[in-house]
């Protein structure tokens, strides 16, 4: 058994441990509470792009009426045999399984579709690395003197490739880097390097309420809905443990003021998209919905990632206040232990001293 020594300076290195994970739980919920309000900001950009195309879809003329074609490549729907998933993970640790479902989502969908060839684009570091441990780096051919055409074309060497990464997007998150990637996924799907697009991210809607999902975004099926390939919902005991750690933080667990105030303007702009009122538009509404529909893939991208930042700092919050719970009770236990060891070193000694006396 250890001594007084030994267990002292075991509870003094709990105790340093204890505070360093009470500091990173109050970081990352002052993190999430910024990441919080700007994830519920742009939940009303979304809502009105998605009226304002589904009010210009209603006044053009979609199908080509010769061909019976849709019109725009983003619409058209191919039998699915290229997929391309973008998977949004964490790029720092400690946030309990915030990475590890990720990753397990993304490798049951992997597994689901076994007869395709899928390319994965990764959003933060964890993901890039275990994909690019897992699977190879896709190769393009370089331009040449002799055929400088080969620059671009594909040379497909496995059935599960890695397209590209983007490690460090989410710690400075922008609009105009999404769109970057939003104008890479959507050149992708118009040239047929794709036949769909899906995303698997966290999604964030209060620290109580967040799953998985594995969402599809290419083609556009029906504007304003989302896809859900697959989810993964937060378990009670999960919901009980983030909520005590929310509490204990000062977060709030339920939607607030800000959030009814936007749901009451997610409902106005859903009015805008079904109104039987005639717009005037400055260009032609075909020419506005042409620009304005990749926009629409890319605000999904945003949206995502957004979310996704604030799920991470929810599960980082919620695994720290676990952590100082955890060193707590330990450091109660040693203390326990340490209480005995030092109360029987006394009564030994007692011991020797009444045995010497008698003897004497």
């Amino acid at each position: 058994m250890a001594n007084v020594l030994d267990l002292r300076r075991r509870i003094r290195s709990v105790k340093n441990t204890r505070q360093i994970t009470k500091a990173m739980k109050m970081v990352s919920a002052a993190k999430l509470r910024r990441a919080q309000e700007r994830a519920i900001a742009s939940r009303p950009y979304s809502a009105m792009l998605a009226s304002v195309i589904e009010s210009l879809k209603r006044r053009i003329e979609i199908i080509d009426p010769l061909t019976g074609e849709v019109r725009h490549p983003l619409l058209k729907t191919r039998k699915e045999k290229r997929v391309l998933i973008i998977v949004i993970s964490g790029d720092k640790g400690f946030a309990g399984a915030f990475n590890s479902n990720i990753i397990k989502a993304t490798m049951h969908f992997l597994d689901r579709n076994a007869d395709k060839e899928i390319d994965v684009e990764a959003i933060g570091r964890k993901g890039r690395d275990l994909f690019h441990r897992r699977y190879p780096s896709a190769k393009f051919l370089e331009a040449s003197e002799e055929d400088p055409r080969v620059r671009g074309q594909r040379q497909r060497a496995a059935r599960i490739e890695v397209t590209g990464d983007h490690p460090h997007l989410l710690e400075k998150l922008s609009f105009e880097r999404a769109r970057e990637v939003g104008e890479e996924v959507v050149a992708r799907y118009v040239h047929e390097e794709t036949d769909a697009v899906y995303i698997v991210y966290n999604e964030f809607k209060s620290v109580i309420q967040q799953r998985v999902v594995v969402e599809r975004i290419l083609p556009i099926i029906e504007i304003g809905k989302h896809e859900i390939a697959a989810v993964e919902e937060m378990t009670p005991e999960e919901r009980a443990e983030a909520g005590r750690a929310a509490i204990t933080a000062g977060v709030t667990v339920e939607p607030g003021e800000r959030e009814a105030d936007i749901r009451e303007f997610e409902d106005e702009a859903k009015k805008f998209g079904t109104s039987e009122v005639d717009y005037i538009y400055e260009e032609s509404a075909a020419s506005i919905f042409n620009d304005v529909l990749p926009r629409y893939i890319t605000s999904q991208l945003y949206h995502a990632m957004l979310e996704s930042v604030a799920a991470e700092h929810a599960a980082r919050m919620t695994a720290m206040d676990s952590a100082t719970n955890n060193a707590s009770e330990m450091i109660d236990a040693l203390t326990l232990t340490m209480n005995r060891v030092r109360q029987a070193a006394i009564t030994k000694e007692i011991i020797e001293i009444v045995s010497g006396a008698a003897a004497i």
